[in-house]
């Protein structure tokens, strides 16, 4: 068609065809670019799901720090063992009737039924504190991991007064480490794997699934962690102490969580600090997803939540519940930030004189 017929069918539609015509062609090209949009999103899912593991220094650190959790509360309690969870725990009617239902499950049954034999109590004690070593050293994890997983589970709910809310994330997070490999690095497990070689070939069917299942459960354990944050913030927000700015101060002020009373007293003397800190804590758990997506505010993020953690897990006496948070966190650190770590501290290792072969297992194997 002539320039001239393009003027004279212009002419013939008129302003309003014209107009038409512009937002069908605006139409059109939003369609082309959303499906652009769509495709290279799409590609760029692929590409994380299988190329490679993702995270798998920040999970080397989850395993440690979840197992460094689980055995300092094994350690912390071992002189207290039988009234807090054994025979000494009758009293609560536990024994008789447990309020958890794991228990009632065979598999989660063993220390329910050991509970009232003082001497067979101890002996699975000892054991589960072995395989927490065993878990954090990533020694043949595979294996470790569900058992250490079923003794924990039925010992943890032994006692359902003493518990907190880190069980349920523990919970949560060691099934999610049944389809990831938090043992690829820094592990005996990878030290193994170095002179052997892997388990499956590169490329193979069996390595593409494991990548898959755990980049995946990578992503899982990440939801779950940004769930838990965004709905604590909301929850706290309804609260009257929350809004009102002095809800820091109530528990530090119990015999129950102002475990340093002095500390708890120098914290709240000063009223705008109790107020920050109450209303900070709610904006940074509610904004925490959303500060992940850009590097100076993930860096934020990550330094308020663990300070927060820090805090809870020194003055109010809960380290346990703080350490299991902090493990989880230190998925949202990269890989290579990781790397530069290890390397400085194999670097000051060196410069003090100490021989490489002193370096620890765990911490030594890349």
């Amino acid at each position: 068609m002539s320039a001239d017929e393009l003027r004279a069918e212009r002419r013939a539609r008129g302003p309003l065809g014209r107009l038409g015509a512009f937002l069908a062609a605006v139409a059109v090209s939003a369609w082309n670019a959303a499906m652009d949009g769509l495709g290279g999103a799409i590609l760029w899912g692929e590409r994380w799901l299988f190329d490679g593991k993702k995270a798998l220094y920040g999970l080397a650190v989850t395993r440690m720090l979840f197992g460094a959790a689980m055995l300092g509360l094994l350690l912390a309690n071992f002189g207290t063992r039988l009234y807090t969870f054994g025979s000494g725990s009758a009293w609560n009617g536990e024994m008789a009737e447990p309020r958890s239902d794991f228990p009632r499950i065979w598999v989660f049954s063993l220390f329910h039924a050991v509970a009232a034999d003082d001497v067979w109590f101890t002996v699975c004690y000892v054991l589960l504190m072995g395989l927490a070593l065993l878990f954090i050293l990533g020694w043949r994890f595979r294996i470790v991991l569900p058992v250490f997983f079923v003794g924990w589970v039925g010992f943890i709910e032994m006692n359902d007064m003493v518990g907190d809310q880190s069980d349920n994330m523990q919970r949560i997070a060691l099934i999610l480490l049944f389809f990831a490999d938090p043992a690829a690095r820094w592990s005996l497990d990878a030290r193994r794997r170095a002179r052997r070689g892997e388990w499956f070939p590169a490329g193979s069917s069996p390595a593409q699934l494991g990548t898959v299942l755990h980049n995946l459960s990578l992503v899982a354990l990440v939801a779950q962690v940004c769930f838990v944050y965004v709905s604590g913030g909301l929850y706290k927000a309804q609260g009257e102490p929350w809004a009102g700015g002095w809800a820091v101060y109530d528990p530090l002020s119990t015999m129950r969580f102002g475990t340093w009373p002095a500390l708890s007293e120098l914290m709240t003397t000063w009223g705008p600090a109790v107020a920050i800190a109450s209303w900070g804590s709610i904006l940074l758990q509610i904004a925490f997803p959303l500060m992940l997506l850009t590097r100076p505010t993930r860096l934020v993020a990550l330094a308020g939540i663990l300070s927060f953690h820090i805090a809870i897990g020194v003055v109010m006496g809960l380290p346990w519940f703080s350490l299991t948070m902090i493990a989880i966190d230190a998925v949202f650190i990269r890989d290579r930030s990781w790397r530069r770590l290890a390397a400085g501290v194999r670097r000051r290792w060196r410069e003090s004189g100490a021989p490489p072969s002193a370096l620890p297992a765990a911490a030594g194997a890349e």
